[in-house]
């Protein structure tokens, strides 16, 4: 049994890593997280009353309250997936993505390289740092067949990605200089239960239920490699527990995919599963609208998992339709988190401000 300090613990991915330990394992978590706009304790209602759960309101970027939350809760391990990570927000206002994605890895290596100094040997030996990012520091493959492996070099296109990369860089540096024990996840695009709607599939699912258009950039022609949440967060335990120290894992589900033909299959899905349409649509394809594409997008993304498939034994268990179809399910039976989450009644509520 380790305690486990995961920060962005309400965030998508950070919620299905805290719901997958503390259903899978003994281990007692410690989540947190600031509670930004895409940080939904919602998304822990089963496992938040778990008494090996625990939640702290704070900012990795807050030197002081990093100090007390490893002082007070003394983690075995840190799983850091506190981001700013949406694309088309990093363009808008890349600032923020500086601030924590940037300093607020630094901080937080600070803290935790400063507690991890003054532990017991046998503990020391034993701390973890996993770093989770993503593929997209890698840049853009363009045509090329190729995928991404861990020797990929670095030529990030976005504020968002050129953020990340920097993170990357910094926690290889702080294992390097000081010894922190670290370890470096790079995924591919997730999905899944409890995704923001700003992203693209839960866009078009709730869009096409309401009847609004279905954007999609340019041609809808940029293929990126889809990665089903609940297989990213078993991999992400695996790694944190199991992976070499030092070492780089690329996490990926083998699912290829054009955006267009993302968008296509979710309108097959909700013809069968939602059948009753808003009013006036034939059919849910009817609704793909194709807008200008946004500045630098790259063409496609595809990771090389195969180290640690060959090293710990992970492969995804969804194909990317049996998981399109379980996420497709997921929002239509769970249409008060998704409503809560569009008029913003969960940041209210918790902010003390009526809805």
């Amino acid at each position: 049994m380790k305690t486990i300090l995961v920060t962005g613990g309400a965030g998508f991915i950070g919620s299905a890593v805290i719901r997958h330990l503390i259903e899978q394992s003994d281990h007692t978590v410690v989540n947190l997280d600031k509670l930004t706009y895409a940080g939904n304790l919602e998304s822990l209602n089963g496992v938040d009353h778990n008494p090996r759960y625990n939640f702290e309101q704070e900012d990795i970027c807050n030197p002081l309250g990093l100090q007390r939350v490893f002082r007070v809760h003394q983690p075995d391990i840190v799983m850091h997936l506190a981001a700013e990570s949406h694309v088309d927000r990093s363009i808008d206002g890349p600032a923020a993505f500086i601030q924590t994605n940037i300093v607020g890895t630094y901080t937080l290596l600070e803290a935790a390289r400063k507690y991890w100094e003054k532990l017991p040997q046998d503990k020391q030996a034993q701390f973890r740092f996993h770093h989770i990012s993503t593929d997209e520091v890698y840049g853009d493959l363009g045509g090329s067949p190729g995928l991404f492996t861990e020797e990929s070099p670095y030529a990030p296109s976005s504020p968002y990605s050129a953020s990340k990369a920097s993170s990357d860089h910094l926690v290889r540096a702080w294992f390097r200089t000081y010894g922190l024990p670290t370890v470096v996840t790079n995924c591919s695009n997730n999905y899944g239960p409890y995704q923001f709607p700003e992203k693209l599939i839960p866009l078009i699912i709730l869009n096409a239920l309401e009847g609004k258009p279905l954007p999609i950039y340019g041609k809808g022609d940029q293929i990126r490699d889809w990665l089903y949440v609940e297989d990213h967060a078993r991999a992400l335990c695996l790694v944190a527990a199991e992976g070499r120290v030092g070492e780089t894992y690329n996490i990926g589900g083998h699912a290829e995919k054009q955006n267009l033909e993302v968008v296509q299959c979710i309108c097959e899905l909700l013809e069968e599963l939602a059948p009753n349409k808003p009013e006036g649509i034939k059919h849910y394809r009817d609704l793909i609208t194709f807008v200008r594409d946004r500045p630098g997008h790259d063409r496609r993304y595809a990771i090389d998992a195969s180290k640690i498939q060959a090293e710990l034994g992970w492969a995804p268990a969804e194909t990317f339709e049996t998981g399109l179809r379980k996420t497709v399910e997921w929002y239509l039976e769970n249409q008060t988190w998704c409503e809560r989450v569009q008029d913003g009644s969960y940041r209210r509520e918790r902010l003390g401000v009526g809805a």
